[in-house]
């Protein structure tokens, strides 16, 4: 899951051929993907009492702690139950992620317990994600200008960084306005409804992408749940009329530091060194990062799986409780020397610097 906000594509500049060349047409170890197939099946199945349990204890303790923050003296009780709110909070948020990937009742009733548990009180539904991650998995459409999710990070300025991770800061005031002003007055002017849908209505990290209109199958999830953030969104900003602005401060504190805690993540999804070319699978596997055991806080900053994102690029629909042990089946498999390896990094601090090395070579 990717941050509402971007920065300009213009800012890349060219990287060497010979690199882009070895992104763009590796071809696929097709010994590897035989190998992760083969050694996942019994693993396969979404497991409904797993998401159910791990969803709503995140949430509801997540949301304790956000009362918490606002309730709670001294001041560094109230900031320690702020901090642990973020990674709760966080964690129940990216289940929008795997819900995206849900073929139809696969995990019964979730999608809209999580709606109105997590994604509008958040104002993120997943409506947000839904129909849009998927083409970011697109064997033609991963890293090139059609990829929602995709920027040649690494390929642009350094100052692209910092403005990457800043922006986040402003995703929960702008979701506010999005479904609090723009929901509304798009009833009343319907080319705003478009501009509303097509630049407003992805977690996209691409500034070109503009999205189409929703498929007939999900325009009336899609309703309830824009309807619902824009109920919400109006009532948060009420609240202050009875209950102040520090409630809502607070709260508003709290998102935006898991919005930037997402974007820290998005940043080290991926290597981020493809300039615009269709890949293979196993291109886009060797684009993406896997943050295996013994790394000690990746289980934090990349919960649900997301800390073995290149497995899941390479096999999508395998459910994010499976993802480690597929990952030590494969691994035990295919061995130190794998292609399957080359995707294995320490932590997020390393990967951070990685990039960021790459953006300094490109001043």
């Amino acid at each position: 899951m990717n941050t509402a906000g971007s920065i300009e594509a213009g800012a890349t500049s060219s990287a060497p051929a010979a690199e882009r060349r070895v992104l763009a047409t590796i071809p696929d170890d097709k010994a590897m993907m035989r190998a992760a197939a083969e050694l996942t099946r019994d693993i396969a199945a979404h497991r409904p009492a797993i998401y159910w349990a791990d969803m709503l204890g995140s949430a509801l303790a997540g949301y304790a702690l956000l009362a918490g923050a606002i309730l709670l003296q001294p001041a560094w009780l109230a900031w320690a139950s702020g901090a642990a709110a973020v990674l709760l909070l966080y964690r129940a948020l990216l289940f929008i992620h795997e819900i995206s990937h849900f073929r139809k009742n696969e995990v019964p009733g979730f999608l809209f317990g999580w709606n109105a548990l997590v994604g509008i009180p958040m104002l993120t539904p997943s409506l947000m994600y839904e129909a849009v991650h998927t083409l970011h998995h697109a064997r033609t459409r991963y890293g090139t200008v059609e990829d929602p999710e995709y920027l040649p990070l690494a390929l642009m300025k350094p100052w692209s960084l910092p403005v990457f991770i800043l922006i986040a800061l402003l995703a929960p005031p702008a979701l506010v306005i999005r479904f609090g002003v723009l929901a509304p007055l798009g009833l009343l002017i319907p080319p705003l409804r478009r501009v509303t849908w097509e630049r407003f209505s992805a977690l996209s990290i691409n500034p070109t992408f503009r999205r189409r209109p929703a498929e007939p199958a999900f325009r009336s999830r899609f309703f309830w749940q824009e309807a619902g953030a824009a109920l919400w969104a109006l009532l948060l900003v009420a609240s202050v009329f009875w209950l102040g602005w520090r409630p809502l401060l607070i709260a508003l504190a709290v998102f935006s530091a898991v919005a930037v805690l997402n974007q820290l993540r998005t940043l080290v999804a991926h290597l981020w060194e493809n300039e615009g070319e269709a890949m293979t699978v196993t291109g886009q596997y060797l684009d993406s990062v896997n943050v295996p055991p013994p790394s000690p806080l990746a289980a934090l900053w990349a919960p649900v799986g997301l800390r073995y994102h290149a497995l899941h690029h390479l096999m999508p629909s395998l459910p994010y409780h499976s993802l480690g042990e597929a990952h030590k089946r494969i691994s035990a498999r295919l061995g130190p020397q794998s292609t399957f390896a080359q995707t294995t990094h320490k932590g997020m601090a390393p990967l951070v610097a990685r990039i960021a090395r790459s953006t300094m070579a490109r001043r």
